[in-house]
């Protein structure tokens, strides 16, 4: 049974950094794919960046390419996303979700999180 614990987001001024975490559990090593996927108030879910454990490069949407980075701490099933000169319309909830391919296509992702909140002023 996969579980998705989100951790970290908050209020932030523009310019300025905040970074959100993922923990993962019961998840396959090496052939699950984390994504963070981000809504906003009157928007679509929108992937934002993905990850997958066996490899290969990250998937970024254009709109944060430069701007935010994750990353994986394979021993502890955790991603991390770090989100850095944010922009007011990065302002959303933030969810991680797992799947198993390498993907940032909400429709390969089977789990999925709680969400956090990320608040750019």
């Amino acid at each position: 049974h996969v579980q998705l614990v989100e951790s970290g987001g908050g209020s932030v001024q523009a310019g300025g950094s905040l970074n959100v975490s993922c923990v993962a559990s019961g998840v396959t090593r090496d052939q699950y794919c984390i994504g963070w996927f981000r809504q906003g108030p009157g928007n679509e879910r929108e992937g934002v960046a993905s990850i997958y454990a066996g490899g290969g490069r990250p998937h970024y949407a254009d709109s944060v390419k430069g701007r935010f980075t994750i990353s994986l701490d394979n021993a502890t099933n955790t991603v991390y996303l770090q989100l850095n000169t944010l922009k007011p319309e990065d302002t959303a909830t933030y969810y991680c979700a797992a799947g198993t391919l390498p993907s940032l296509n909400s429709a390969h992702f089977d789990y999925w999180g709680q969400g956090t909140q990320v608040t750019v002023s």
